[in-house]
């Protein structure tokens, strides 16, 4: 039995992409470079030396792509602004081209009758802003609110949803603590940083769309977040358990909520914040829903090798894997949920991505038969249904992703779409998956239709 009954009749069912990961033409029409152009070009940063140069060539091809989202029936696309676009150098006067492209693809959806849920950030910081400190300085918080404002006064009059980052948990450790992401960097304190200023951009751009907007928005943000729980019944791990849960959910969702930096972490870390008095109220700015990427839990270990964290992710034993190693547990995004709802009283929860990469294998037309896939969204729209259930605010969900694209550090090779991408060709097929999904939204909205009528009665 499922509890999908549960979800409002106003749910929204979409499909969810980012600039950076589908648009290619990084130099066409003004676009200046970013991060990610930037760090493409280290040697050995991505696999197989890909790059997003021409990505899924969504840029130009665009018709074909919201052809996509026709097909598949949802009401609803999350897609990602190109910083770059808008401003080349992170700064100054609007490159009128790059926001035309997104001012023509949001009348493109709203025409089809689909909703934009626009997200502002999706780690494609100008190149130019990173060369003056990047995240890590005070001041491209208080750029980013200023693009954020330029683009919600262009588009504002329509799109009314909005996030303002996606994931900070990324751009802040995978990309300056870990180094595996842009801008590549490995130093704790300008990681520790990053992460403030992110927070702090975040809070100011709420202040900064809801001056600019021509239409009331709803706001948000995006958090990657992950169940943390101990490897073995030992203090230690329950100790490392702590600590993660600190470092990936705790240190995002506890400023965001009022609470402050989490203390505990701050001792960890060692690092002094770049705190001024009024920051605290800035990112605690009220929200109107929190986007929630859910893709596995963490299984924890303490790992005294690992500097300042001291822990480490472990395999589980006998779970069964994505193509990237990562764990399919759909309770963790249940649990993930309810916390939420519990604990941090959030008033609207999107699931903003979930999904899975698998080993796909095209026919000869290019179809993909990939009943993991189906399997793995029907399970976690069934958790999701579940903590809906049990009182969670659900309002959407939005499956990774409409098509394969760059998968950052990874390159190409993992597939997360609903459609298959044949890079050579750029020809996109939708998969088995595809229809899975599609006939899902459909069921919802017969379901919605005749409670709608039944209510008339």
């Amino acid at each position: 039995m499922n509890n999908r009954n549960a979800l409002p009749e106003d749910f929204r069912w979409g499909v969810a992409t980012s600039s950076y990961q589908i648009e290619g033409s990084v130099a066409e029409d003004g676009r200046g470079p970013s991060i990610w152009d930037d760090f493409c070009r280290v040697p050995g940063a991505i696999d197989n030396g890909d790059t997003g140069d021409i990505a899924c060539d969504s840029y130009r091809r665009w018709p074909q792509d919201l052809d996509l989202l026709k097909q598949l029936g949802v009401n609803s696309y999350r897609f990602s602004v190109a910083w770059p676009r808008v401003q080349p150098t992170g700064q100054g006067p609007v490159n009128t081209a790059g926001l035309d492209y997104y001012d023509r693809l949001v009348d493109d959806l709203l025409a089809a009758g689909i909703h934009p849920f626009t997200t502002l950030y999706h780690w494609d910081l100008p190149s130019a802003l990173q060369q003056t400190g990047g995240w890590a300085a005070r001041e491209t918080a208080a750029l980013f609110a200023d693009y954020s404002a330029l683009v919600a006064a262009r588009l504002g009059d329509r799109v009314t949803d909005w996030a303002t980052l996606n994931e900070p948990f990324c751009s802040a450790w995978i990309g300056h603590l870990e180094g595996r992401m842009a801008p590549g960097m490995r130093d704790l304190r300008s990681a520790v940083h990053a992460s403030y200023h992110l927070l702090l951009g975040h809070g100011l751009a709420v202040q900064a769309v809801r001056a600019a907007a021509p239409r009331t928005p709803s706001l948000g943000i995006v958090l990657n977040l992950n169940p943390c729980e101990p490897a073995t019944e030992s203090a230690a791990d329950a100790l490392a358990a702590e600590r993660a849960d600190g470092h990936t959910n705790r240190w995002w969702l506890d400023p965001l909520h009022g609470r402050g930096f989490p203390t505990d972490m701050v001792e960890l870390y060692g690092i002094e914040l770049p705190t001024r008095p009024e920051d605290r109220d800035t990112i605690a700015a009220p929200l109107d829903f929190l986007g929630v990427n859910y893709y596995f839990r963490m299984k924890v270990a303490a790992d005294a090798k690992v500097a300042t964290l001291g822990f480490s992710q472990v395999p589980v034993e006998g779970a069964q894997t994505t193509a990237l190693g990562w764990e399919v547990y759909p309770q963790g995004l249940e649990d993930t949920l309810m916390r939420l709802t519990k604990e941090y009283e959030v008033a609207a929860l999107y699931v903003t991505e979930n999904g899975s990469a698998w080993h796909d294998e095209p026919d000869a037309n290019g179809y993909v038969a990939d009943h993991e896939r189906a399997a793995y969204l029907l399970d976690h729209v069934d958790a999701m249904a579940n903590a809906a259930a049990q009182g969670a605010p659900m309002r959407g969900y939005f499956a990774w992703a409409l098509m394969d694209n760059f998968e950052w550090n990874y390159g190409f090779w993992p597939r997360f779409g609903l459609a298959y991408v044949d890079y050579q060709t750029q020809a996109r097929t939708l998969k088995l998956s595809a229809g899975t999904y599609r006939q899902l939204v459909a069921e919802h909205r017969d379901r919605a239709s005749t409670e709608t009528q039944r209510t008339k009665l």
